[in-house]
């Protein structure tokens, strides 16, 4: 299906791995100029060139840490005519309540909880003066499943799960889209980071983390062309009257969850 977003330019946060390159793969197939940012200069140059050979689209990269002072100017410098902005990039720990100290939670908030409300507040206003726009934030569906051994990043999530709606309700009135995307489990590196960690917790041997799949809707967690699929659909024209929701794609597990 034709989404029709050639030509469009799409910004992505944390591009260079896991989700974040599955949506560079995704929207350069549509035929979308791509402005990628990322901590990892090399990783991030290795998406591009690799996304670039593929699909023949322009590939521009911004290597920077969004934490640090100036950041959110130089990448609105790097991309402020963005059509199209994926808040991506974050990592909050996991760990319960007394793991995860005060320095490392806001740590944690900094990146992924204020760095999707900062940029958002400024490419709205960008996207307001142009007529339009699109603004697509990942999340995590532990914003829904409130997990106390993930307790920084299931309030970190809500907190942007609510952001989104407040902010999605009203946006249509500047022609700009704001929608959430709660992934569950997606086979990346960190899921099976995290799931060695409760396999070594829960078994006893960080080894026998396959074992745990079995939980799993389909015995195996979403991929990651699954998810970033979905963000293309809502990028699109053909998602014209979708704002200020929240869309979870994890087979059911929330649902399993609330029965």
């Amino acid at each position: 299906m034709d989404m029709g977003l050639e030509g469009r330019k799409v910004l992505i946060t944390g591009a260079s791995q896991g989700i974040g390159e599955g949506l560079a793969r995704s929207f350069a197939a549509e035929g979308c100029e791509l402005f990628l940012v990322a901590r990892s200069a090399d990783k991030l140059a290795a998406v591009a060139a690799a996304t670039q050979e593929r699909h023949g689209v322009s590939v521009h990269t911004l290597p920077i840490d969004m934490t640090v002072p100036g950041a959110l100017d130089a990448v609105m410098g790097f991309a402020e005519g963005a059509d199209v902005l994926v808040n991506n990039a974050g990592n909050i720990p996991g760990g319960n309540l007394w793991d995860v100290d005060e320095v490392a939670w806001r740590q944690g908030w900094e990146l992924k909880v204020f760095g999707y409300i900062n940029l958002t507040r400024t490419m709205y206003a960008a996207m307001k003066r142009r007529g339009g726009g699109v603004i697509l934030n990942n999340i995590g569906n532990g914003g829904e499943n409130f997990d106390f051994n993930y307790i920084a990043g299931s309030t970190g999530n809500a907190a942007l799960m609510a952001f989104t709606r407040a902010l999605g309700g009203r946006s249509l009135d500047d022609r700009i889209r704001v929608v959430g995307v709660n992934p569950g489990p997606v086979d990346t590196d960190r899921i099976k980071k995290v799931l060695r960690s409760h396999a070594q917790r829960t078994l006893g041997d960080a080894a026998r983390s396959a074992e745990l799949l079995s939980a799993y809707p389909l015995g195996r967690p979403a991929t990651v062309d699954e998810v970033a699929a979905l963000f293309v659909y809502l990028a699109s024209d053909r998602s014209a009257y979708t704002s200020g929701v929240i869309i979870t794609v994890d087979g059911g597990l929330t649902s399993k969850r609330s029965v």
